[in-house]
């Protein structure tokens, strides 16, 4: 079931799964998508996992982005710490004060829920990253230009069924913010290291945009933090190898109880 939430002038969509199960002691899973994505391009991966953990799950939609609102003004070198206090709000709006949840987020949507977790709001109970930045490589920036190419040569044109007149300004902004040589100094490592929220980083072997160094900076150090490379996967583990991303989360999630103490 999908809702528009207002937040001021902004309108941000959302999917709710499971909400039959939201009353219950379970956390709700929140799932936060890539800098291109939306609640489509997750397919059917939020519902399977909700319901094989048999939980609620709300996918949400950043400005910008689906159906939600389009972007006001130029996007900064900041703008994942915008997202991550839009996301923080939108949770705010949507769930009670005292809901437990866990973060799930791919690629930008990982970045944002890191961001979410050093500021420690007290209701999220862990953290799932998938293909999460915290620096910028160099790797990341070359990955950006055979997108770009792809882009302008017609072979993206999907995106324009999922986010409409949106579609340009959408792809310029993620393009042009990474590309931008202010954000190369762009680095949340240093920022992230004194939460204590348990987080899972994972990441595909064969990533375009990363390496194994994101997640390395994400885990190294804490106890509460496992980080796991996915074999011969590229930057959508849980499209592209489904069954083991599914399957890690669920060995990781049998041992929340012990870290969460």
């Amino acid at each position: 079931m999908e809702k528009i939430i207002r937040l001021g002038i902004k309108e941000i969509n959302i999917q709710w799964i499971n909400t039959n199960l939201l009353s219950g002691p379970k956390p709700v899973l929140v799932f936060l998508h890539e800098a291109l994505g939306s609640i489509v391009q997750w397919k059917s991966f939020p519902s399977e996992i909700c319901t094989s953990f048999n939980v609620a799950g709300i996918v949400i939609e950043r400005s910008g982005h689906g159906k939600s609102s389009g972007l006001t003004g130029e996007r900064d070198i900041h703008y994942l710490h915008q997202y991550a206090d839009e996301t923080t709000e939108v949770l705010r709006e949507i769930l009670n004060p005292d809901q437990k949840y866990i973060i799930i987020g791919h690629s930008d949507g990982g970045s944002i829920g890191l961001i979410i977790a050093s500021h420690k709001p007290k209701s999220l109970m862990a953290l799932v990253t998938m293909a999460a930045h915290t620096f910028v490589e160099e790797e990341t920036l070359a990955g950006i230009h055979p997108a770009i190419n792809a882009f302008e040569a017609g072979k993206l044109a999907g995106l324009n069924k999922i986010h409409g007149e949106k579609t340009n300004l959408l792809f310029y902004a993620w393009a042009n913010t990474w590309l931008n040589p202010e954000f190369k100094n762009w680095d949340i490592r240093s920022t992230i290291q004194d939460f204590r929220t348990p987080v899972l980083a994972l990441q595909g072997t064969n990533d375009q945009y990363g390496t194994e160094e994101q997640v390395n900076s994400i885990v190294s150090g804490h106890e509460k933090r496992k980080g796991i490379m996915i074999p011969n996967c590229g930057h959508h583990p849980h499209l592209e190898k489904p069954e083991e991303t599914m399957k890690a989360i669920a060995r990781w999630m049998w041992n929340l109880h012990r870290l969460i103490k």
